[in-house]
């Protein structure tokens, strides 16, 4: 195993246990139905690190070409990281709005 086959497999791991709170929190999203606690700015700027991350798993790509399975297995987290915080960030303004919506039936 070389260097790069080592940072490549700890960058999969770190991009990896990222990854297992956002199913957790999109849970948290959907039940709760509010977005009291929540910070949008928060997950937009990690929305912005993981573009970041993905545009330079891109640049790797092209200019050294096939890298093998551990890169790709991190190339594959930050996309799906960055799919689950979007899917977060949907269900924030979804319950900005349910959280608008009670907020008006209790002044009624």
């Amino acid at each position: 195993m070389n260097i790069t086959m080592i940072t490549d497999l700890l960058e999969a791991l770190t991009i990896f246990c990222f990854g297992l709170s956002w199913p957790i929190s999109i849970r948290k999203s959907l039940v709760s139905r509010t977005a009291q606690g929540k910070s949008l700015f928060f997950e937009v700027f990690l929305l912005i690190g993981y573009a970041f991350g993905i545009v330079r798993k891109c640049m790797q790509l092209t200019t050294l070409g096939s890298t093998g399975f551990i890169f790709y297995l991190s190339f594959f987290f930050y996309i799906l990281n960055f799919i689950e915080i979007s899917i977060d960030v949907v269900l924030y303004f979804r319950n900005v709005r349910l959280d608008k919506a009670r907020t008006v039936a209790q002044l009624a």
